[in-house]
């Protein structure tokens, strides 16, 4: 896969899966543009040609606004910028927090694909890459308020690919199950990492995958390869949904 001449933007790039999707792209020759709350440190990436780093809140409209006007077009978005939610139910779950993982999560997702869209449209192509979660085909993979935001991001995955792909526009989720990443770095630590080892038990695979596996996933997803695909939710979750 050459993505050699691709422009390519993700969310959440700092660190875990977004990270991994940043290495994943430089490595195939993409110009990557990673944008977070925070700088992108990893010394691997910042010394690569084609690399930009963007501090922007990308749940803050004029921020967004602002970013795609510095940026211009792009050919592929991957949005994938995400907070969880500690497992909390509705009980516990205040409207300012069930205001903050909706926020995050889902309307980060409709501010800069607001803001890309027309530039995509304009070029009559583009990917747009939408980070879900099994927590948005089933139950258990969140507390309330996240597993709501992960079921709208797949309906808004599924209704922007018909509405678009008239116009050259692919859209598409990945939907990871347990994946070792720094958001999920108390699994491991607390309580002697017994919910760790409880989630790779439970998972048909026994093990948590890495996020460099659901990076490969991303590169094939955004490849010419997958064109037909427009639509699809992939899960990448060791069997967690089969069962």
């Amino acid at each position: 896969m050459n993505f050699s001449g691709k422009k390519v933007l993700i969310t959440g790039a700092a660190s875990g899966i977004g990270l991994a999707q940043v290495k994943a792209f430089l490595s195939e020759g993409a110009q990557v543009v990673a944008v977070d709350i925070q700088e992108v440190t990893d010394p691997e990436v910042n010394s690569q040609q084609g690399f930009a780093s963007k501090i922007c809140d990308v749940a803050d409209e004029a921020a967004v606004k602002k970013l795609a006007g510095e940026l211009g077009e792009i050919d592929i978005l991957c949005n994938t910028a995400g907070v969880l939610d500690a497992y909390k139910t509705l009980e516990e779950t205040d409207f300012l927090l069930w205001q903050r993982i909706l926020a995050t999560n889902l309307n980060s997702m409709y501010l800069m694909i607001s803001a890309f869209l027309p530039k995509m449209k304009a070029q009559n192509a583009g990917v747009i890459i939408n980070m879900a979660s099994v927590a948005g085909l089933v139950a258990g993979g969140g507390g309330v308020a996240y597993t709501a935001s992960k079921h709208a991001i797949v309906g808004l995955t599924k209704q922007l690919a018909l509405d678009e792909a008239q116009h050259g526009i692919q859209v598409l989720a990945i939907a990871p199950g347990a994946i070792d990443t720094p958001m999920n770095a108390a699994d491991f630590t607390e309580n002697d990492g017994q919910m760790a080892k409880w989630v790779a038990q439970e998972t048909p695979a026994k093990r948590w995958a890495s996020a460099s596996e659901v990076a490969e996933l991303t590169l094939f997803l955004a490849s010419p390869q997958a064109n037909y695909m427009s639509g699809a939710v992939v899960p990448i979750d060791g069997g967690w949904t089969i069962k």
